[in-house]
C-alpha cells in the first residue's frame, strides 16, 4: 500500500506541477498580449473627420481628377474600398467603383500619410452629362457602407464635366496607381 500511494502521490505533484505551470504560461501570455495592445495604436475606419480632402486636376490621363485623403488624426486608419463620390449637389447616386482596380489590402493610413483615388469623369463613348460644380465625399466602413458626414469640395476651374461613364478607382497608397488603370 505505501508504494501505491507513493506512486499516487508522485503522479498527483507531477499532474498539479503541469497545470502550476499551464497557468503560469496562460498568465504570462496575457499580460504580454494586454502590454502590447497597450502600446500598440488602434486603427480606427477613416472618414471625413479625420482625414483633409482635396481634389485636383491632373494633365495626364484627359478627363481625370485625384482625390488624395490624408490622415490629420493621431491613429492610424484603415481607407476602406474606395470613396462615394456625388459628383454636383443634385446627383442621384455615387459615381460607381471601378472594380478592377481592387488593391491586394486594404490601405491603412498612418497619421500624416496619403491615400488616392482616381476619377474619370467622362469619355467620348459616354452619354448625356452635366457640368458639376462640386464633388461630395463620404468613405466606406469595412462593410462597404457609407460612414460619417458627408464633405463637399470645390471643383477645379469652377465646375468639370460629367458623363454616364465617370467611374471612381479603390482607395490607392500612390497616386500613380489611382490614375493608372
Amino acid at each position: 500500500m505505501p508504494i501505491a500511494t507513493r506512486f499516487v502521490s508522485r503522479a498527483a505533484a507531477s499532474s498539479l506541477v503541469v497545470a502550476a505551470l499551464t497557468l503560469a504560461g496562460f498568465q504570462a501570455t496575457g499580460q504580454t498580449a494586454s502590454a502590447a495592445a497597450k502600446k500598440a495604436p488602434s486603427v480606427v475606419t477613416c472618414t471625413t473627420a479625420n482625414t483633409e480632402l482635396t481634389v485636383t486636376e491632373v494633365s495626364r490621363p484627359i478627363n481625370h481628377l485625384l482625390v488624395k485623403a490624408t490622415n490629420t488624426g493621431s491613429k492610424p486608419c484603415y481607407a476602406y474600398i474606395a470613396p462615394y463620390l456625388r459628383a454636383g449637389a443634385d446627383a442621384q447616386a455615387p459615381l460607381p467603383w471601378a472594380e478592377e482596380t481592387t488593391p491586394q489590402a486594404v490601405v491603412t493610413l498612418k497619421p500624416g500619410r496619403s491615400a488616392y483615388a482616381g476619377i474619370t469623369t467622362s469619355t467620348p463613348d459616354g452619354e448625356g452629362g452635366a457640368k458639376a460644380k462640386t464633388l461630395g465625399v463620404f468613405f466606406a466602413d469595412r462593410k462597404g457602407d457609407a460612414t460619417g458626414r458627408e464633405k463637399t469640395l470645390k471643383l477645379p476651374k469652377g465646375g468639370v464635366f460629367f458623363n454616364s461613364t465617370a467611374t471612381v478607382t479603390y482607395w490607392q497608397d500612390n497616386a500613380t496607381d489611382a490614375l493608372t488603370w
